[in-house]
Parts: structure tokens; C-alpha cells; sequence
């Protein structure tokens, strides 16, 4: 949220935040935003405040965007092509290096520039294409499968959009995106303000 934040603020031409102002935009406490960046380090500079390209690179370095990550997809329904046409990943430092799918009727098509590969070809391409982060896109009876074999065949990272909570090592990194999860989450709030 922070670089999003702080991307913003440079394209804006703004080059000095104040935490009240940054955390205006981010809806937090400028308390929270002085804490939350103290764990890093000592940024900014009391009664001035933060240099927007200092802190943005900074932060970038810090959580390991000012690299490229190679990334493959496994699932091409509907999901899987809006997630490979987004246009977002590239610019952040996110490659689609491949796409996968088990259907034989996917397989040998072009998704997003990329052709559709057979699962049996997963293992090899990862290790081909150096692909770390595996982003999943199927339905949740298949999602455990094939996030064993993502990580079977040595991917690091792997970004769930499949409905279940899954099982993984400890030397993993899993993310879970579920909009119904969070649809819920929000309704309970709203059930709030009534």
C-alpha cells in the first residue's frame, strides 16, 4: 500500500510527505504510518517529513521489487485469462513466463501471449524458466494437486485464488485471494452500520 501511496505521490509531482498526509491516503493514523516504516528504519526527518523517492526506492528494496520475479499461471478459465491479460504485473517487476492448464482442449492455445502447456510440462519449465512465484487458477478440488506440484517441481511462491486453504511447507510462501471471503468479511461490517 505504502508504494502504490508513494507511486502516486511522484506521478502527482509531489516530493515531501508528511505521515499525516500519507496516512490520509491510506486511511491510517500518521502514528501508525511512523511505526509501521520504523521497523525498517529511520526514514524521514521530524517536522519535515519523508522524501517520496527515497522512501519509495527504499521500500521497493525492502520488499524485493526492484528486481524481476518470473511467474507462471496454472488454470486458463475465465479467472486465469483475466489474471494473465491484467497489464499490472509487468510494470511492478511480475513476468508471465508460461501458463498451464490440464484441459486437452486449453493445451496449444495462446493465452496472453503465452501458449497453454500440458501439466507434464511444469516441472521442466520451471526449472527452464527460473519461475519462482506459481499463480493458481483452478477449481478448488484440483487447487491442492496442483500446488504440490508447483512446489514439487520447485517454485518458492504461489498466489491461491482457489476457494480452499491449502497445505504447504514451512519453507513456502503462500498468499490466498478470496473475494468471497472477503465479500463476507465486509458484510459483517455493514450489518454494523445499521
Amino acid at each position: 500500500m505504502y508504494v502504490r501511496a508513494l507511486t502516486q505521490l511522484l506521478s502527482e509531482g509531489i516530493s515531501v510527505v508528511s505521515s499525516r498526509q500519507l496516512g490520509h491516503r491510506l486511511q491510517m493514523t500518521p502514528a501508525q504510518i511512523r511505526k509501521d516504516l520504523s521497523y525498517f528504519g529511520r526514514f524521514g526527518k521530524q517536522g519535515r517529513g519523508y522524501d517520496v523517492h527515497f522512501l519509495l526506492e527504499e521500500l521497493r528494496q525492502i520488499l524485493g521489487l526492484n528486481q524481476e520475479w518470473d511467474a507462471c499461471l496454472v488454470g486458463v478459465g475465465r479467472l486465469g485469462r483475466a489474471i494473465i491479460n491484467y497489464p499490472g504485473f509487468a510494470p511492478e517487476g511480475f513476468r508471465m513466463r508460461a501458463v498451464f492448464d490440464s484441459d486437452s482442449r486449453q493445451v496449444g492455445g495462446v493465452v496472453g501471449g503465452l501458449r497453454v502447456q500440458p501439466m507434464s510440462a511444469l516441472s521442466e519449465a520451471v526449472e527452464r524458466d527460473n519461475i519462482t512465484i506459481g499463480i493458481v487458477a483452478v477449481p478448488a478440488a484440483e487447487a491442492q494437486s496442483v500446488i504440490d506440484q508447483l512446489i514439487d517441481s520447485g517454485v518458492q511462491g504461489i498466489l491461491n485464488y482457489a476457494p480452499i486453504a491449502p497445505q504447504v511447507s514451512m519453507h513456502v510462501v503462500i498468499r490466498n485471494i478470496d473475494p468471497v471471503l472477503a465479500l463476507q468479511s465486509m458484510t459483517f461490517y455493514l450489518r454494523e452500520l445499521d
